[in-house]
This record gives C-alpha cells, sequence and structure tokens, in this order.
C-alpha cells in the first residue's frame, strides 16, 4: 500500500503534457515529436492513452534532453 501512494504522489509532481507541450519545451514541431515518439532514433518515451492521444512525463523528457547532450558531448570529445 505505501508503495502504491508513492507511486500516486510522484505522478502528481511529475505532471503528463502534451505533444504540443513537448514541443515547445525542446523548440521543435509536433509533428518532430509524434515522429520520434514511434519510430525514429532518438527516442521520445510516450504515453499512448485508449483514444490514441500521446502524453508525456515530465521527468522523462527531462532525462531525454540529458541522455542527448551526453551523447553531442561525448560525440565532440571523439573528433
Amino acid at each position: 500500500m505505501a508503495l502504491l501512494q508513492m507511486q500516486d504522489r510522484a505522478h502528481h509532481t511529475d505532471p503528463l503534457l502534451t505533444a504540443e507541450d513537448v514541443a515547445t519545451r525542446l523548440n521543435v514541431t509536433r509533428d518532430w515529436v509524434w515522429d520520434h515518439s514511434s519510430r525514429r532514433l532518438p527516442y521520445l518515451p510516450v504515453i499512448r492513452m485508449s483514444d490514441g492521444a500521446l502524453r508525456y512525463r515530465s521527468s522523462q523528457i527531462e532525462a531525454f534532453l540529458s541522455e542527448r547532450e551526453q551523447a553531442a558531448h561525448l560525440h565532440r570529445r571523439r573528433r
């Protein structure tokens, strides 16, 4: 029971974002967000709702940004 309460609390502090929210955060188009939510690398972590809507956890988008930043840094160091 305590685990469920912790998860519930974490979800309340980690809001779900729409594709439009993510596009704004990443400064890309909504089409880019949709494309990277389904098939292309880098892959955006997505939650697919039963009605087909896409939602994204804010923390997962921030983790995605950190991963991309680290990958870019490693790429620069190899040159």
